[in-house]
């Protein structure tokens, strides 16, 4: 596949297929394919080759084949491919925006700022992949030194969801690669095309074939069932459910896999008495809405201080009433659709079941006539403690708020969930909002900013909301195994 096929990838096969298995593009070993469609019409895009368990095996065969050259392949070597495939994106980040908003749905404006994301994952493990230290020493009784050498884990397989297709491939491939590690991936079945994407523009820029293997499919405890079945599988990453990652977890521990999981969260934002109410609600607006709230760190629950929740809540539902949703490449537009009609039912089951319980809507969007998965950006007032809203994770367009006079109390509420992913908090007191932050049960706290997410630092959660961290320095050590050598000579 060329670059300039990227724009085709809606319209026409990679190849002979959809199976990137040894630098080759394929069907199904089986034949087999399904239907992939536009969540803003609901219209066919393409049938898409869908693996199963004899392209996993094969996969497993082409990756380990590949790996013990690229394990010998200098750092500084892989260092340059991973640099040449973020220009590569950055180069094509329209094309490929525009790719996410076809199977994705997001607004186009999301869409590039994914695509930016992702591309710096690339650069930034570029530059850690000259970083990979080792040590010598002597040890401290004497008598002999001490040797510590870091090496690739091995074959390493992921499944990524579709929220984020680009940034979520990018965000383990790159660091897998960083570190000398062939690459098994099966991306989200809603969003196979843009991973395809990233994996044809790592192999123009001279990652060998047989390094990184793609398999779309929709027949997913196949394709991972036999990856983690095998042996030769020694790092496991997974970005998703909860639920899914706990049953993940037990399929890993059957041969002791290396995994790193990224699951669900529940994050609270806080806005204190004394917060800037404007720019909590700028916050807000980048924390909730971003991606249509379809965001594992999105703000899921607003505590906001009694003293300003007035004057919050208008300014918010301004704001939310004012966002514009439609298809995600009309001109405007900042909500796309929800991924599916499963994905709008199960929002609006929370919304009801809040307003039941006695919740007000305070504030609302519309959304467009005719097909597509809309939803409306939504603001909840009077949410009562317990309304499923607040419990479960919404992965959607709406805010439900609730206010607090006491900060301990807050905390307890803030903290009563299994999950602790991200966290948010204003205030103009540094020393209050540090307090609150680091009593906060979660990987990551956003203190008066709405946007989390960086290459450079770690990411991830605790609790239920997941294992390890992805990005920043740890995410390279997530691919490395430390070796310590005893070493003894006489003189």
């Amino acid at each position: 596949m060329t670059l300039a096929g990227i724009d085709l990838l809606a319209k026409a096969p990679l190849g002979d297929g959809d199976v990137l298995l040894g630098g080759r593009w394929l069907p199904a070993a089986d034949g087999r394919t399904y239907s992939l469609h536009d969540p803003a019409t609901g219209d066919l895009i393409r049938e898409v080759s869908s693996a199963g368990e004899q392209d996993a095996r094969a996969a497993i065969e082409a990756a380990q084949s590949a790996a013990a050259e690229w394990r010998a392949t200098p750092p500084r070597r892989r260092s340059e491919i991973l640099h040449d495939t973020f220009v590569s994106m950055r180069t094509h980040q329209d094309s490929l925006a525009r790719l996410i908003v076809l199977e994705n749905g997001k607004a186009l404006r999301d869409a590039v700022a994914e695509v930016g994301y992702a591309a710096e994952f690339f650069r930034w493990f570029a530059e850690e992949a000259v970083r990979i230290g080792s040590s010598f020493g002597d040890a401290p009784g004497g008598g002999f030194r001490h040797v510590v050498r870091r090496h690739p884990v091995g074959v390493t397989a992921f499944v990524t969801p579709w929220n984020f297709p680009a940034a979520m491939a990018t965000r383990k491939i790159a660091p897998a690669l960083a570190a000398g590690c062939p690459v098994l991936l099966k991306p989200a079945p809603e969003t196979p095309l843009t991973a395809l994407a990233v994996a044809a523009l790592l192999a123009e820029a001279g990652v060998p074939a047989g390094l990184v293997n793609v398999l779309p499919t929709d027949r997913a405890p196949e394709v991972v069932s036999a990856w983690l079945g095998d042996e030769r599988v020694r790092k496991f990453s997974f970005t998703g459910s909860t639920a899914t990652g706990k049953r993940l977890l037990e399929q890993a521990a059957a041969n002791v896999v290396n995994v790193t999981m990224e699951l669900g969260g529940n994050a609270p934002f806080v806005v204190c008495a004394d917060a800037d109410v404007d720019a909590a609600v700028r916050g807000a607006m980048d924390a909730k809405m971003r991606g249509g709230g379809e965001v594992c760190i999105a703000a899921n629950r607003f505590y906001v201080h009694a003293d300003v929740a007035a004057e919050f809540t208008e300014k918010f539902g301004a704001a939310m009433s004012a966002v514009r949703t439609g298809p995600g490449l009309e001109e405007g537009v900042t909500l796309g659709p929800m991924i599916n009609r499963a994905a709008v039912d199960k929002i609006r089951t929370l919304v009801d079941d809040a307003v039941h319980r006695g919740a007000v809507i305070a504030a609302q969007g519309t959304v467009p006539d005719g097909p597509g998965h809309f939803h409306p950006a939504t603001v909840l007032v009077d949410v009562p403690d317990d309304a499923r809203i607040l419990h479960e994770e919404v992965f959607g367009p709406v805010a439900p708020i609730s206010t607090f006079t006491d900060e301990e109390e807050m905390l307890t509420r803030a903290n009563a969930t299994v999950h602790g992913l991200a966290s948010y908090v204003y205030s103009r007191d540094v020393g209050r909002a540090l307090r609150i932050a680091e009593r906060l049960e979660a990987g990551m706290v956003g203190v008066n900013r709405g946007l989390l997410s960086d290459p450079a630092a770690p990411f991830g959660g605790v609790k239920q909301s997941g294992l390890g961290r992805e990005g920043g320095r740890e995410g390279i050590e997530a691919f490395l195994e430390t070796q310590y050598i005893a070493l003894d000579w006489t003189d």
